[in-house]
């Protein structure tokens, strides 16, 4: 049987990567430019799969009608996936993910922002293009010897501490279950959530969102921070406040922050607004700091992350539908995959 494939807000550049991994599955691949929502999920009539990305909404009336119309399996192109009602999925449609792609390049980006917003190369290649050769206000640091912060040590954040560490960083480490064994070879040590927003110039931010990082950067965590912290966010925007955040930069508590991710980013990441007027008035209210530099959720977006995201989906497709294979469905319950705490009918293939 042709497995059909209903792929949700298609950009160009999606195309060019998952075409050409096709090439070697040979899947029937219908591309929407639509996001995934209740009033599109009907497109999905007569495919047996959904490809779909953080911005699209699969609630429980998404997966409902998903169902209806025969679709058995939610293949994400992301790693993150707060955007899908898990328990609502339970026992009706399999849900995949992507757990990794590129943590280089999450990484990279991530360090990209702190050189950027310390060295303000952004504000001094818009002054050369105006023939404007001054290097007043443009004055940054020596990011050796500083101290930097990383809370959620998986692959990115363990990338980003190396890359940090090699700057001459001294550095910190976040994590309800830390790696002992990367501190010991590396040097870096874990410390507390106090003890690290206390210590770091920089704070980087590199764990999933759940209930226990939901907004784990509040106006507690800027108080007990260093005044003028780099506060750098390459995860999710939920795990920061964001009213907390222009509170502590408007108090000068926060000196500067890199933002890939935004709270409210569904709407407007990803998609063309030049000729638009933006609304989001809090948004507004970061894109007119001069010490906030906002990238649009583009830190996996390398030819290797696209390459991997494109491959891994498609095998996570080609697992379910010809191998019986679910390594990278999530367990409703634990929420990982494969469901790792033996939970009875807890991973949706049980």
């Amino acid at each position: 049987m042709e497995i059909k494939i209903a792929f949700y807000d298609f950009k160009p550049y999606d195309a060019e990567f998952f075409d050409r991994v096709n090439k070697k599955f040979g899947y029937s691949i219908s591309y929407f430019r639509e996001r995934l929502s209740p009033d599109t999920a009907v497109l999905s009539s007569g495919h047996r799969a959904v490809c779909a990305f953080v911005n699209d909404n699969i609630d429980s009336r998404v997966i409902d009608r998903l169902s209806s119309v025969g679709v058995e399996l939610i293949a994400l192109r992301s790693a993150g996936y707060n955007n899908v009602d898990l328990k609502a999925a339970f026992r009706k449609i399999h849900v995949l993910r992507v757990p990794e792609y590129s943590p280089h390049a999450v990484a990279e980006h991530a360090v990209a922002l702190m050189l950027s917003l310390n060295r303000k190369t952004h504000k001094s290649y818009y002054r050369t293009r105006d023939h404007n050769f001054s290097i007043t206000g443009l004055m940054g640091f020596d990011m050796n010897s500083r101290t930097a912060g990383i809370i959620g040590t998986g692959k990115i954040g363990k990338i980003a501490a190396r890359i940090l560490g090699g700057f001459g960083m001294k550095v910190l480490l976040y994590d309800p279950f830390p790696d002992k064994e990367f501190a010991s070879n590396t040097g870096f040590r874990y410390r507390s959530l106090e003890s690290l927003y206390s210590e770091s110039d920089i704070i980087s931010l590199h764990c999933p969102l759940n209930p226990d990082t939901y907004r784990i950067i509040d106006s507690g965590a800027i108080d007990k921070m260093k005044p003028g912290v780099m506060i750098i966010n390459t995860g999710r925007g939920k795990l920061i406040d964001t009213a907390a955040l222009i509170e502590g930069l408007n108090s000068g508590k926060v000196g500067s922050a890199g933002l890939d991710v935004y709270e409210e980013e569904s709407e407007y990441f990803f998609e063309d607004f030049s000729e638009e007027i933006i609304s989001d008035e809090t948004l507004l209210k970061l894109l007119n700091y001069p010490n906030v530099l906002v990238t649009s959720h583009q830190g996996f977006f390398t030819r290797e992350a696209m390459g991997n995201i494109a491959n891994t989906t498609l095998n996570n497709i080609k697992g379910y539908f010809e191998e019986s294979n679910l390594e990278n469905e999530i367990c409703y319950r634990c929420e990982s995959e494969p469901c790792r705490r033996g939970h009875e009918g807890g991973c949706f293939a049980k």
